[in-house]
This record gives C-alpha cells, structure tokens and sequence, in this order.
C-alpha cells in the first residue's frame, strides 16, 4: 500500500487543473482584451483623423486671417497716400474724393500730432488712447504704429500715425488662442491617450499630456519615450503657423496597458490565494495526524504495559525452574525491548527529555541484539572512532528506535543477505553516524521521497518508518537525517547528524 504515491498522483492532478485554469483565464482575458484593443484602435483612428482635419482648419483659418491682414495693410496703405495726396494736392485740384476715402476710414486706427508730439486728433482708437495729450505717453505701444510726415506750410510739418485695426488685433488674438486650444485638445483627449507633441527635431517638446513628465526629463529618456511610441503608432505630421512642422506620437491608453497584466495579476491573486489554503489545509491536516499518532501511540504504550508485566512475572517464575539460562537470557532481553518499545510509544507527543548519555555503548548494546535477531546472512559491524566515554544529550529510547528502523530498512533492502556496517566519527561540533549497507540502492529522485509519509517500497509496509526516524532526530534531538550517497545495485549510506 502505496500512499505516498496516491498523493503525489493527486498534486500532479491539482498542479496540470491549475495550469488548465490558466490557459483558459489568459485565453479568454486575451480575446476580450483583443476586442477592447479593436474597440479603442478605432477611437485612435477617429482621433488622428480628427487631429488632421483639425489642423488643416487651423491652417485654413490662418491662411484667411493672413488675407485680412494684407487687406489691412492695403487700406492702411492707401489712406496714407490719400493724406499724403490731400496735402500735396494743389489749392485749385479738387480732393472730394480722397476726403471722402478718409472720412470712411472706420476701423484703421490713426493719430495726427504736431511736430512736438502733442495729439490734434485721433479717430478708431481706444478710449484710453483718445484722452492722450502727447504721443509719446502711448509709450512702448509707440512701436505698433507706423508714422507718415506731412508738410501743411513752408518749414511746418505734422505727423499721422497709424496701424491695423483693432479688429484685426482681435482675430490675430483668436488665432492665437485657437492654436493653444488645438494643441490642449490634442493632449487632453476623452480616450486618454498618451500623447507628446514635438518641434520637427523631435527633440524639443511642445505640449504632452496622458503621460508621466517623468518619462522625458532628460534628452535620452524622451528619445526613448519617442522611440517606443514610433515603434506603437506612426506620428501624425502637422504643419501649423509660425510653429512649422510638428509631430504628434502617440500610445495605446493606460488603461488598456493595465488590463494587459490583468489575467497575470488575476491568476497571482489566485495562486497565492490557493498556495495559503493549501498551507493551512496542510498544517491542519498535520495537526490533526500529530494528534492521531499521538494518541495511538499512548494507547498503544498503555496495551503494552500489562502484557509486558505479566511476562516479567512469568520469566521470573520460569528462573526457579530447570530452564536452559541461556534461553531465559534472551527472553529477558526480548521483554526489556518491549518495556524500552512502549517507553517509545509513550514518549511520541510529547517533548522528550534529553540526558547526556554515552553513545558507544548504546550503538553496541543495540548491534548485540540485533546480530542474533536476524538472518545470519547478515552481518553488522560497528566502528566507533570517537572516545568510548564520549557523551552527547539524547534520549536513549527514540535514538535506538532510528537506528532500529535504519537496519531494518537495510535488512529490507539487502533480502537477508549482506552486510551493514555502523561508523561513529566527529568533528568540534557534530557526532556523525553512518549506517551503509549492501542492499539494492535508491534512486537519486526517490532520495528526498523515502522520508514522505506513506511512501515504501514493501508491498505490505505503511511507509512511516523513515518519517519518524526523520522526525525523532529533526524535531526532538534537532538534528538531520539524510541519504549520504547511495548506488543503484551496491549500496545506501545514511547519516545522522547530532550536535555535541
């Protein structure tokens, strides 16, 4: 009865269901995110077009901006050459119709002063300009305005100032403020792109928006911000007024770049979640077979306990008999080994009681049993190369029963036939204690396996004897119990190591 193997098949079965699981969750999450990606491209799309159109309007709208001020200049033009004409006109020509120019004269802006500056008239132009005594308070506004000089009489002379209309002002102002919002527009955009705009270097950033500022803080780290956007999406060229040639680079949102690590995150969560449970479900169910094997055992110490006694009775009363001694010998020696097993037995559970004992002759006492209680195929040896007084802390009743189980195991594995030899050494700290045997070996990946509960190789065994053999020396002496080496067809070496 294999129960080791019974659970190992059920964790391979969990372990390929969760890689199942898996699949399935990246499989659909991909579709899904598949179709988000399809569903925000098309906004993408829409967005760039609108971006292109919407440049091509700015454009436009500069262009026409751009005729209205050459009209202006024309106007501004041509009403300086009517003054000019209306004072170079002879007193007989007759200038009703450069006055009448003038007179309609509406939106350009326009100051007539003396030669000292000081304003005579003023029409088309703000109410502040208007209460001006003297050019020069106009200040540095001084420099909008062109100036023509006109001699009215020998020697004296006035000066027209003029400049585009203030409706003009106002739609260079609108373009203006057209442009930031097409740029902001660009940026801050409802599918929460990550977008930079660029100079035609594409080193110099305009505006970006949707995008840690982090990401270009320094010449190098734009290049390969930019860099990986171009490798995305292909930038979107505009030519704009006054700014040249621009280029929009653009990314798939944040948004979407999260839920591309969703299904990992999600199974993350999951596998963790499943990890604890398992953790806990695996302490419990230990708890609960500590508590079991304890009380088995105790009950087990309590069964033995009145058997025992009565056949130390029995023995007792056999010794006033004509019993061959060497057979009433061996006999106590068996009814000892049953007290020291039940000592055993009533010791699981519980934390023992460690003593400083000698550990040669326990090691000798243990092989002198054994010898006459096993085949006589079989040959144990003992070879101490430490100090026969030599004592370290152990409880004498657990220890014999690992090296029990250890040369039964060897016994097992030998068929009754070979040889176990037992070797005792040390260094400053440890005490090392080697028990080889002939038998068939174990593999390298059955090495760790063997000390799993359930696991054997006996087609009768339960698989609990090198479990609590690890168990007494882990837990109770804190020390290990491990496969030294060991050859397929020649042999097993095990070691145990305890501490001075």
């Amino acid at each position: 009865m294999n129960l080791y193997t019974h659970k190992k098949r059920w964790k391979w079965l969990l372990f390929f269901s969760a890689c199942i699981a898996f699949i399935v969750i990246i499989y659909y999450s991909n579709l899904l995110l598949k179709e988000i990606a399809h569903e925000e491209r098309k906004k993408v799309n829409l967005w760039a077009d609108a971006i292109t159109h919407k440049a091509q309007l700015v454009n436009y709208t500069t262009h026409f901006f751009e005729s209205i001020k050459n009209e202006e200049g024309k106007r501004a033009s041509l009403l300086a050459k009517t003054l000019q004409k209306v004072y170079d006109a002879p007193m007989d020509e007759d200038v009703t119709f450069y006055l009448e120019i003038i007179q309609n004269n509406t939106t350009i802006p326009t100051i007539l002063t003396q030669e000292d500056g000081t304003i005579d008239n003023s029409i088309n132009v703000t109410e502040e300009v208007s209460r001006m005594k003297n050019i020069s308070e106009l200040g540095t506004q001084l420099k909008e305005y062109d100036n023509i000089k006109l001699e009215y009489d020998k020697g004296q002379y006035v000066y027209v100032y003029f400049k585009l209309s203030q409706i003009y002002a106002d739609l260079r102002s609108f373009l203006e403020n057209l442009q930031q919002s097409f740029f902001e527009e660009v940026v801050i955009n409802t599918a929460s792109i990550p977008v930079i705009i660029t100079d035609s270097t594409e080193r110099n950033v305009i505006l970006a928006g949707n995008i840690d500022s982090s990401g270009f803080h320094s010449p190098r780290a734009l290049a390969n911000t930019i860099a990986k956007m171009k490798s995305e999406n292909n930038p979107i060229r505009i030519d704009l007024p006054e700014r040249g040639t621009c280029y929009v680079f653009y990314e798939e949102s944040s948004v979407l770049t999260r839920l591309r690590y969703f299904p990992y995150i999600q199974f993350s969560i999951i596998l963790v979640f499943a990890i604890t449970a398992y953790l806990l479900f695996s302490f419990a169910r230990r708890s609960e077979q500590n508590r079991v094997w304890v009380g088995m055992s105790k009950e087990t110490a309590h069964q033995l306990g009145t058997p025992i006694s009565s056949l130390m009775a029995w023995n007792e009363l056999l010794k006033e008999t004509d019993v061959d001694p060497a057979i009433l010998g061996e006999m106590d020696k068996d009814v000892k080994r049953l007290e020291t097993i039940a000592q055993r037995f009533s010791k699981i559970g519980s934390v023992p009681e460690l003593h400083n004992e000698e550990i040669v002759p326990i090691i000798e006492n243990f092989v002198s049993y054994l010898q006459t209680r096993i085949s006589t195929q079989t040959k144990i040896c003992f070879n101490s190369q430490v100090n026969h007084d030599l004592q370290i802390p152990i409880n004498r009743y657990l220890f014999e029963w690992v090296i029990e189980n250890l040369c039964k195991n060897s016994v097992d594995a030998m068929e009754g036939a070979g040889s176990i030899t037992l070797v005792l050494s040390e260094d400053e700290k440890h005490l090392y204690l080697d028990i080889t045997d002939t038998g068939k070996g174990i593999s390298p990946k059955k090495q760790k396996t063997i000390f799993k509960p359930g696991y054997t190789s006996k087609n009768r065994g339960w698989g609990l004897g090198l479990t609590l053999a690890q168990r007494i020396i882990k837990d109770y002496h804190k020390g290990k119990l491990f496969v030294k080496n060991s050859v397929l067809g020649k042999g097993t070496t095990m070691r145990i190591v305890l501490s001075k």
